[in-house]
């Protein structure tokens, strides 16, 4: 079911300083910033060849990085995205098998345009986990 690692999302309290630090000490190439309502975030990526880098930061009133960010002022790892073959079919297992998905188990649409869903962290030794659509 599990495929490849899609990304690893950085939760920061500024994009563009965050994204300066990539681009400017590491020598990244940083995507244009790219608002997600529906999640509640605004977000770059970093192509680091085999996975890439998610920097978000909150978005709108009740976003979740917001949240978070209270809780690490600093900014730090939010969440790993894998890739699945099949969501709805992953999203059942993973019922099945008594994992809770946040939300209502609808996908949503992601960031790059597929279907995603998040499985509560304390279901996964305390990390925030995303599946997204391969």
């Amino acid at each position: 079911m599990l495929g490849r690692l899609n990304h690893v999302a950085i939760a920061v309290p500024d994009l563009a300083a965050a994204s300066a630090v990539y681009r400017e000490t590491l020598g990244a190439r940083v995507t244009a910033p790219q608002a997600l309502p529906e999640h509640g975030v605004t977000i770059v990526f970093i192509d680091v060849g085999n996975t890439k880098i998610e920097l978000l930061e909150p978005l709108g009133e009740g976003s979740p990085i917001a949240a978070f960010l209270e809780k690490n002022p600093s900014g730090g790892m939010h969440h790993v995205c894998y890739e699945v073959d099949d969501i709805l079919a992953a999203r059942d297992h993973l019922k099945a098998s008594g994992a809770r998905v946040l939300g209502d188990g609808t996908p949503k649409t992601g960031a790059h345009g597929k279907p995603v869903l998040f499985l509560h962290p304390k279901d996964f030794m305390g990390t925030l986990v995303e599946l997204e659509q391969a």
